[in-house]
């Protein structure tokens, strides 16, 4: 027998004494999912030692239960261990994850764990690991080792602390076990459907450093079962794991799980990978600041002639950073001017969002909000190590040459600093916002006869179609009709395409034959009919990223929505964990609909239902940040009062709330023609 043979049996014992140790409860807040491992692979909710012990019987010993069982355990009696460590992760961070999982900026989920004979050698692994757009999970000394290196860990680094040791890694196991019942629509208790979509569609590997015990090697070995190859970077033999250096570690990795991805370097003295845009730049970390409301600043991008541009040539007009007092705001002008023969007018905004993202993707860059209303922080960590404005610039320049090769011939970055000249700029700008503004306000679906389609999600929601239309943003919020459109001519093979409408089935319920056909077709047969106004006939099918649900409430014949944010009990008496749970993978289920926010805005928002005069309730958070839109849109429909009767938990929080609620403020819901 190989040493890991030897190790994985002594720890297999190991793992069967204790779980028949179990004495107290055994469960996860934030879940739909109980014990994620167990009630995947059985179907049985797991919370307690009988339990716990049914299921370790039902899948043969199975040593990533023992251990899921154990630390649910140990997590409920002792707590969750303090910062840095995440512990187990919410079902809420796995959704906001969920659109980054398939928009290509995560390639694939990396485990690390044990411990490395050197900093040096566990920083330059993790940080290929996010310079490669892979999501990667830490357990065990790797984690002091990199925190002592003063390497930044966290979800908006893309490395995240599980734990304090390997046995943490389990929840690296339990995540893929979420996604796949969330996204990919297996059913709990289905274990070859399980395992087969571990094996095809989840792109993890484990990357394994010295001094695991026996029971370690056990949990990190009982992965293999779900596809994951084990790459040994410490003392363990054994044809099973696969021997490698730290320097070709993660590459071997990545082909073995056909992983591909072109990195090329960016010539700036900075980290560049999408692993650095959920990062934040606090005011203690900031070396100088842009706009924000502190000083005037804003963005461009237009098209030019290629003769009015020198490819990769930055500008900067007015003061460099080493000219700048740390901690100061300063104004600034992003332009970006670009030029190809495939591109067009139209394509400008969607490309100048995505400065957005590439300032973010630098290790110390920072960028919220757009047009005119932008704020752009430096860190103090990269001016030490010779960032400019400059190269703020060349960062763009070089991003957009690289995600747009087919598109954009020639990409040219002026960055402006002077005050003076930043303002004038600045009204130039706004002049082009209107005449944008002008060109798609007011669109409606009647206007179009093209819809168009985002498969996106088929990644992990093999059966999943999401149908777009001007009045009907995607339900992640992240793709409008005009989006769409332009993905497509952009890349006509991807995943976005034309739907046209057809016949008219039920204007109602926004129903036509074109996209019956196409949502069969694309949804592999397993949807014949989709409603696009309707959440109680043929309710589009529901990927897992929604960025809300709405629920229909009998008792009170209205219509619920409840964003991921939200964590307490809505007056359905589930959670938006527990309600997500029940509608995702691609599955179409009259009565929920998974929508975006600002399709609460829209006048099709579930027309079929009535409409916005449905909505009884949502959490305050949202009623609040929708609030200036909605309470025009209601003004405009000569209901400015609504708003004002649309219970959020501050007033309501059970069924009974509700109905009391609604009674008092005599909520037009309780008077239209029943639901059910």
């Amino acid at each position: 027998m190989t040493d890991v043979e030897i190790a994985k049996k002594n720890g297999e014992s190991y793992l069967k004494t204790m779980i028949t140790a179990i004495q107290h409860s055994v469960s996860y807040d934030e879940t739909a999912y109980h014990l994620p491992i167990s009630f995947a692979l059985t179907g049985i909710a797991v919370h307690d030692k009988k339990s716990a012990l049914d299921v370790f019987a039902r899948t043969g010993s199975n040593p990533l239960v023992a251990a899921e069982c154990i630390l649910a355990e140990k997590t409920a009696a002792e707590g969750r261990e303090p910062s840095p460590y995440t512990g187990f992760i919410d079902d809420t961070i796995i959704r906001k994850l969920g659109y980054s999982l398939v928009d290509g900026s995560i390639l694939g989920l990396a485990l690390v764990v044990g411990t490395p004979k050197s900093a040096g050698s566990a920083s330059a692994i993790c940080r290929e690991l996010q310079e490669k757009y892979m999501l990667t999970f830490l357990a065990g000394d790797v984690v002091t080792s990199l925190s002592g290196a003063g390497v930044k860990l966290g979800l908006e680094y893309r490395l995240i602390p599980l734990g304090s040791t390997p046995a943490y890694g389990i929840h690296f196991v339990d995540i893929i076990a979420r996604v796949a019942m969330m996204f990919g629509g297996v059913t709990p208790g289905d274990t070859h459907r399980l395992l087969t979509y571990a094996t095809e569609r989840a792109k993890a590997i484990v990357i394994v450093f010295s001094l695991l015990t026996d029971q370690e090697i056990a949990i990190v070995d009982g992965m293999r079962v779900l596809g994951f190859p084990i790459l040994s970077l410490g003392d363990y033999s054994g044809g099973v794991w696969i021997s490698s250096l730290p320097e070709e570690v993660v590459r071997r990795g990545m082909e073995q799980k056909g992983i591909r991805v072109n990195v090329t370097a960016i010539p700036i003295p900075m980290g560049c990978s999408p692993a650095f845009e959920g990062k934040s730049i606090r005011k203690e970390e900031m070396y100088v600041e842009f706009g924000g409301g502190r000083s005037p600043a804003f963005e461009l991008l237009q098209m030019r002639s290629v003769d009015e541009i020198k490819d990769g040539q930055v500008t900067v007009i007015g003061p460099e950073i080493d000219a700048m007092k740390e901690g100061g705001a300063y104004p600034l002008a992003i332009i970006v001017n670009v030029a190809g023969k495939m591109m067009k007018k139209d394509y400008e905004p969607v490309l100048e969002r995505r400065i957005h993202n590439f300032v973010n993707y630098g290790e110390g860059s920072w960028h919220v909000a757009q047009r005119d209303i932008i704020w752009v922080r430096i860190s103090k960590d990269v001016v030490a190590k010779g960032v400019k404005i400059e190269h703020i610039g060349k960062l763009l320049a070089s991003k957009f040459r690289m995600d747009f090769p087919q598109l954009l011939d020639a990409v040219s970055v002026t960055l402006i600093t002077d005050e003076a000249k930043v303002r004038a700029a600045k009204k130039d700008a706004e002049l082009v916002y209107e005449e944008r503004d002008a060109r798609i306000k007011g669109m409606r679906d009647s206007d179009v006869t093209t819809y168009y389609s985002c498969t996106l999600c088929q990644t992990f929601a093999p059966n999943h179609v999401c149908v777009i239309t001007p009045e009907h943003p995607a339900l992640c919020g992240a793709i409008s009709w005009l989006d769409g459109k332009i993905a497509y001519e952009i890349s006509p093979s991807g995943a976005n395409q034309p739907i046209e409408k057809g016949v008219v089935i039920n204007t109602q319920n926004g129903e036509f034959d074109g996209v019956n056909k196409f949502v069969k077709k694309a949804s592999h047969g397993e949807i014949d009919r989709c409603s696009l106004y309707s959440v109680m006939e043929y309710p589009m099918t529901c990927c897992g990223c929604f960025e809300c649900i709405a629920l229909i409430l009998p008792e009170v014949n209205g219509i619920m929505v409840v964003n991921r944010e939200f964590k307490g009990i809505t007056p359905s008496g589930m959670t938006f964990s527990t309600l997500a749970g029940t509608i995702g993978g691609g599955a179409q289920t009259p009565g929920f609909a998974g929508i975006s926010k600002n399709y609460i805005l829209s006048d099709r928002f579930l027309q079929g239902e009535g409409g916005i005069g449905r909505l009884v309730w949502m959490p305050s958070p949202l009623k609040e940040e929708l609030k200036t839109r909605l309470v025009k849109i209601l003004t405009d429909q000569n209901r400015a009062d609504l708003y004002e009767k649309i219970a959020d938990e501050t007033s309501a929080t059970t069924i009974e709330d509700l109905i009391s609620f609604l009674d008092r403020v005599k909520h037009p819901a309780l008077t239209m023609k029943s639901l059910v």
